[in-house]
């Protein structure tokens, strides 16, 4: 069998998980999120972000919370400027624009928005009230090539969106990745800080399942509890995500699993680098994209998994390769001496 290098989530979970899981299956609790597992892990959240005015909603996965967090926010008129990288641009089947909501795409060279590429959305959405009115930006960090917000640009886009009298939404699920990459300058209490909302990704970091939605703004959290009823996210026995967030909370177990999946990464980046293999992106997160020779890549792939991202021209393709919080070194070593036989 090959050793795949598609995605974040070819493992189950942290051994930790399944214990606790275990641990507490007998335990009679509340259903609905109501539970004592639930409400520690929130507390542990908010603690780490030092912001005990927002709210957590658990949810099972990455869609759903980019649809449930945008749908609540906006009015049947209003819409969402993204990068065309942007998870809720290319990889939803449309959940977005299901619930009556047009995604502006933006072509960016990193992933990344800034205001200037806000500014030009709204420059051209101004005969009201007759063109959707923008109301949210959306960001992912780390984004879906590999790379980080830094505080400054963070900092930057959040004053834009107040100014503008926008929502900033931030797409947490490769958070931890994020902010446990070596050239991160960003904190969890900058993310609460500078965004209306985020979640914390626990599906790419080590649990079987979950994400766990943080509302700043205040105006945005009163009713959130309808939406996730109201489009079947709510689980009847919530604590299943309320246990896997408590152990990645507790001894500060997620931030080492992203970080673990990051050094995995970065081992093998620096195997390309020794082939003078150049990148689509240059990322010190989970995920890398060398460019290869279309041969090179046959060859790769006759022992391992991933993705042929992008066509470069005839002969030439990045591909995507993403470690997890499981990726043993050994698999890493051996990767590396067949990247090493490219040369």
């Amino acid at each position: 069998m090959k050793y795949s290098f598609k995605n974040d989530y070819s493992e189950g979970c942290h051994p930790s998980i399944l214990e606790a899981l275990m641990r507490t299956n007998f335990s009679q609790q509340n259903g609905y999120g109501l539970d004592d597992y639930c409400a520690e892990a929130e507390k542990l959240i908010l603690q780490k972000a030092n912001a005990p005015k927002s709210k957590v909603h658990f949810v099972s996965g990455g869609t759903q919370a980019n649809l449930l967090v945008i749908s609540a926010i906006l009015r049947p008129h209003e819409s969402v400027v993204s990068a065309t990288t942007g998870h809720i641009f290319t990889n939803e089947a449309g959940a977005i624009e299901a619930t009556g909501h047009k995604v502006h795409g933006v072509e960016t060279p990193d992933g990344k928005l800034k205001p200037e590429d806000i500014q030009k959305v709204l420059d051209v959405h101004t005969n009201v009230p007759h063109q959707l009115k923008q109301k949210l930006v959306y960001i992912s960090n780390s984004t879906e090539i590999g790379t980080i917000y830094t505080k400054k640009e963070l900092e930057d886009l959040s004053n834009f969106c107040k100014e503008k009298n926008l929502y900033l939404f931030m797409d947490g699920a490769r958070l931890g990745h994020a902010l446990t990459a070596e050239s991160n300058d960003v904190t969890l209490e900058d993310v609460a800080k500078f965004t209306d909302v985020f979640y914390l990704g626990g599906t790419k970091n080590g649990a079987l399942l979950g994400e766990a939605i943080i509302i700043n703004r205040q105006n945005l959290q009163e009713e959130f509890g309808f939406h996730i009823k109201q489009k079947g996210a709510m689980l009847a026995k919530g604590r299943l995500l309320g246990i896997q967030f408590q152990e990645l909370m507790k001894d500060d177990l997620y931030w080492d699993l992203a970080k673990h999946a990051n050094q995995q990464a970065m081992k093998i980046k620096q195997t390309f680098k020794e082939i003078g293999c150049e990148f689509l992106a240059e990322t010190d997160t989970n995920q890398i994209f060398p460019i290869l020779e279309n041969s090179q890549i046959e060859k790769l792939s006759e022992q391992f998994d991933f993705y042929v991202w992008k066509k470069i021209d005839a002969q030439k393709s990045a591909i995507r390769i993403i470690t997890s919080w499981a990726t043993e070194t050994e698999v890493v070593e051996r990767f590396c001496q067949e990247i090493l036989k490219l040369k």
